[in-house]
């Protein structure tokens, strides 16, 4: 009878000091995983506001419902630019939304319908109608005009004035929900240099 001298299989032995640091590699790798998912949070929300829009002044471009993406650092990077589709604070608790129809030095002027600024007449192909109103607006020193799409269901700068620069959240870039009204917002026009302050 042959004997068996092969040694036998001694499983390791885990110490108490093993586990705890196992563990707490464990817990290090969490809590660094969860502070990176913070700060990219918090850059994401720096950069980026989501967006519901509530009324109806914006139609047919936004409807009520929709979400939008604003880029909360276009207007640190370049310049505002006519047609921009902007959310901007009205007041303490609530911000709307309207296009950018007039620069700070800018004659806007609504007349038959159409809307000119420095004397430019602006083809508006998005329009739900043309504005049922007239009116002439200087534009000051940082500040902006703006519009509502729905011109005759809006509360804009044709009744309450203008908009401080400063008061701008930022530029809308998409309309991300529902998924069937997904689309690029992106209708910027080019209008005649000349302003009122500068003939």
């Amino acid at each position: 009878m042959k004997g068996d001298f092969s040694d036998p299989i001694v499983e390791p032995i885990t110490t108490q000091s093993e586990k705890r640091s196992t563990f707490l590699r464990f817990l290090g790798e969490i809590l660094q995983t969860l502070i990176l998912a913070l700060v990219l949070y918090l850059l994401i929300d720096f950069m980026i506001a989501r967006v519901k829009v509530e009324n109806i002044s914006m139609q047919p471009t936004l409807k009520p419902g929709e979400f939008i993406i604003v880029n909360k650092m276009a207007y640190r990077l370049g310049p505002v630019n006519y047609g921009d589709i902007i959310v901007f604070h009205f007041n303490l608790q609530e911000d709307f939304i309207k296009r950018v129809m007039g620069l700070p030095g800018d004659l806007v002027e609504v007349m038959d319908g159409v809307v000119y600024i420095n004397h430019q007449a602006v083809e508006e192909d998005y329009l739900s109608a043309p504005p049922m109103y007239t009116g002439s607006w200087s534009v000051p020193d940082d500040h902006l005009f703006v519009l509502g799409d729905n011109r005759n269901q809006s509360s804009d700068s044709h009744k309450w004035g203008f908009v401080p620069i400063n008061n701008v959240v930022g530029k809308a870039l998409v309309v991300y929900y529902p998924f069937s009204d997904a689309k690029f917002l992106n209708q910027n026009f080019t209008v005649n240099a000349k302003t009122i302050n500068n003939p």
